[in-house]
């Protein structure tokens, strides 16, 4: 198990340019076999996405790593995660910052991710039961969406705090783009184009306009 978790992050995590030792340190200390669906633990360290039901996968561990090294994340800081999934990556960024909101709006995958969190003794997470697809109430320093969205709804920007920084990736498959927009004061927001990927959309995501013949 060891080998495999370290073989992860030498030959998919590093190779990705996530060089950031608080990172590397984190998914060393973190199980994430321990929130895989139990019928897909062989696969918890492999350059894949594991399927969690409902539409749903775990992100690949790369794009987990590189989210956490991309938000800039502080031990003061609190952040908003839209779909909790299994609670993996809810579970890196509460080792990380001071509070995380993390928004779930499948009960099922509430109840596994609440779970897993348990488990792990983690008492700086709210869970939250609910559709955030479209933005959630509240202040934040980071928010991380672990879905795509079509278009990116201005709720969310507008619900960064000065300083703050969100993850999202936007367009339609396969032409996808993570992007990490900051707040630099009041009003003001900087886009930055990380790199091209696929994931599943958010339940519920706000779609564009689009022509009907």
């Amino acid at each position: 198990m060891e080998l495999s978790r370290r073989n992860m992050i030498e030959q998919q995590i590093r190779t990705w340019n996530v060089l950031d030792m608080r990172v590397l340190e984190l998914l060393k200390k973190v199980r994430r076999e321990q929130f895989v669906p139990p019928s897909h633990q062989e696969m918890a360290f492999m350059d894949i996405e594991i399927p969690l039901g409902f539409g749903v996968s775990m992100w690949q561990p790369k794009l987990e790593a590189r989210v956490l090294q991309d938000l800039r994340l502080n031990p003061a800081d609190h952040v908003l995660e839209v779909g909790t999934g299994s609670g993996y990556l809810t579970a890196l960024l509460s080792r990380t910052v001071k509070h995380v909101t993390s928004v779930e709006i499948v009960p099922e995958l509430h109840a596994f991710a609440e779970k897993n969190l348990a488990a792990h003794h983690v008492d700086n997470v709210k869970l939250e039961l609910g559709d955030a697809a479209r933005g959630w109430e509240g202040s934040y320093d980071a928010i991380v969406l672990t879905g795509s969205l079509p278009i990116l709804p201005e709720a969310f920007q507008n619900s960064l705090a000065p300083g703050g920084r969100l993850f999202a990736i936007v367009g339609d498959a396969p032409a996808m783009q993570a992007q990490l927009i900051t707040c630099t004061a009041p009003g003001v927001f900087e886009h930055e184009r990380l790199f091209e990927i696929s994931v599943a959309p958010l339940q519920n995501a706000l779609q564009p306009e689009r022509f009907v013949f």
